[in-house]
């Protein structure tokens, strides 16, 4: 019988595999704090003298730029997982003789994964931009907790949409196509390159209801900046509940189909 022990220490080993990639997370990192002053000045420019942009002041999308530069590598919703090379090489036949489900196995990992990336390429956008800019932090210390719960919801969504671009690779056999496809709607979608407030009500109730998109990175982002107070939080964070449970329950039918498809190559 799987433990708890047992999964954290999958999510350890998660954590111990990427805390080795050293100068990918330095130069991560910096791109990360050279695309948040890029950013950070255009939005700033777009808002003006008016001195706000969609119901956010010049603070809040201060915040908005440097938590979600933060983000990025943490929810990580372009990263592949290594899926498909595995249904190519046919080494996934030794997933299924694990005593984890594979599905388990592999959210463990990335939890461990986005841990690492919450101490270092989190941490280090957000320390700039509170350095450089006037920020605006939370008033409400509950806040904090749900933006906590908000990410860990937003790493759970984004994980389970990658993990079923890599079981596409069953049918597709090369899931590069899917992946591009979904990082481009990704980053239109989520909240990446611009709040989503700032597109027509009904086009952004559409992605909120009928995407997983703006789960991934708008839903705590306003949670960071306190939009719309407490309220709005719970609203954000129900709904990105009812979308880590959907993603969840998708991966596993999809993989129920995948593994009655299963055919090795490759030896």
């Amino acid at each position: 019988m799987v433990t708890v022990r047992a999964y954290a220490a999958l999510t350890a080993a998660g954590f111990r595999r990427f805390s080795t990639y050293r100068q990918a997370t330095v130069a991560g990192a910096f791109a990360n704090v050279a695309f948040g002053f890029l950013r950070t000045y255009v939005l700033l420019s777009v808002a003006g003298s008016a001195g706000e942009l969609a119901g956010y002041d010049r603070a809040q999308l201060v915040t908005f730029v440097w938590v979600g530069q933060g983000l990025l590598a943490v929810v990580n919703a372009w990263g592949p997982l290594d899926m498909a090379d595995r249904v190519r090489s046919g080494d996934v036949v030794a997933d299924l003789l694990r005593p984890v489900p594979t599905l388990a196995m592999y959210l463990c990992a990335d939890l461990g994964r986005a841990g690492f990336a919450m101490v270092t390429r989190f941490v280090t956008p957000v320390v700039v931009g509170l350095l450089a800019f006037e920020f605006s932090l939370p008033g409400h210390l509950l806040s904090y907790g749900l933006f906590a719960g908000s990410v860990l919801l937003a790493v759970v969504i984004a994980f389970s949409w990658r993990y079923m671009i890599g079981l596409s690779a069953f049918w597709l056999l090369d899931a590069r196509g899917l992946n591009m496809m979904w990082v481009f709607l990704w980053g239109g979608g989520s909240g990446l390159y611009f709040p989503l407030p700032v597109l027509p009500g009904w086009l952004e109730l559409t992605l909120w209801i009928g995407t997983p998109f703006p789960a991934t990175m708008q839903a705590p982002l306003d949670i960071a900046v306190e939009r719309g107070g407490l309220g709005h939080a719970a609203l954000v964070l129900a709904a990105q509940i009812g979308w880590a449970a959907i993603s969840l329950a998708l991966c596993r039918h999809v993989q129920r189909r995948a593994w009655r498809k299963l055919v090795v190559q490759g030896g």
